[in-house]
């Protein structure tokens, strides 16, 4: 079972995700405060990072090069998401393996987690 880290601080939207991903079989952990990612990841080992661009306090691109600048965690699989009209190439060259442009179905989110864990492991 892959062991996903959610960081995502709307409530509505983290509990959604949250279980529809445990629906499917994963292992989910649902942070809300984006300043623990770090040390989450730090403290537990994960097979992914799903992060939402837009999060309070912070941009999530900044979350996401802090992960890769860590060492030890720096290789962990991250799939962020955004509405925002050219978000995906701001997350990808800060880092993120992937990317998925909200709003999304179900089966794309699912198709998405797996292609990121996927290229960890090819």
């Amino acid at each position: 079972m892959n062991k996903i880290l959610l960081v995502e601080d709307d409530f509505n939207l983290g509990d959604i995700l949250k279980d529809q991903l445990e629906m499917n079989g994963y292992d989910v952990k649902l942070l809300r405060v984006p300043a623990q990612t770090v040390e989450t990841l730090q403290a537990e080992k994960f097979d992914l990072v799903i992060l939402d661009k837009l999060l309070s306090g912070t941009d999530g691109t900044e979350v996401c090069n802090m992960i890769r600048e860590t060492e030890g965690v720096s290789q962990t699989p991250i799939l962020m998401m955004s509405g925002f009209d050219g978000a995906q190439e701001v997350c990808i060259s800060a880092g993120a393996n992937n990317f998925i442009a909200k709003p999304f179905s179900v089966d794309d989110f699912l198709q998405s987690i797996e292609a990121t864990i996927n290229k960890k492991e090819a």
